[in-house]
């Protein structure tokens, strides 16, 4: 446990947030948690590229299907990620691949992760978790 002088500057719960949203591992970065940091962004970024390169779909409201609205919740939780991929054209998923359901599932995981990371965040921020 480091000695009070070494803690970071507090990082307001809200800063903590959305910098946890937008790239994955910042907020923890901010909040002086530089090992968690690294190894955060490299799962979720990792598990993104590999939902990507199966092929997968980034998730968007679909008229009629209401369990789309939670897809795009996971998908949206990856931040920039997401609008990157989106910007770059990929993303779009190839329902007749084979590996199209496993891309889907890397997608949706890694955006989740990031939305619990960003409750873990904010619990650190406001103090709920000792160092």
């Amino acid at each position: 446990m480091p000695a009070a002088s070494e803690r970071p500057t507090p990082v307001s719960p809200t800063l903590a947030v959305v910098a946890a949203w937008l790239v994955p591992g910042l907020a923890h970065l901010l909040l002086g948690r530089k090992q968690r940091a690294a190894v955060f962004a490299l799962v979720v970024v990792v598990s993104f590229v590999v939902g990507i390169l199966c092929q997968g779909e980034l998730i968007l409201p679909k008229p009629g299907d209401p369990l789309s609205y939670f897809a795009t919740l996971a998908t949206l939780g990856n931040g920039v990620l997401f609008f990157v991929a989106k910007f770059l054209g990929l993303g779009d998923g190839v329902p007749t691949a084979v590996t199209y359901e496993y891309g889907n599932a890397f997608l949706l995981t890694a955006g989740v992760m990031n939305l619990l990371l960003m409750l873990d965040a904010y619990d650190i921020a406001v103090g709920k978790k000792e160092w």
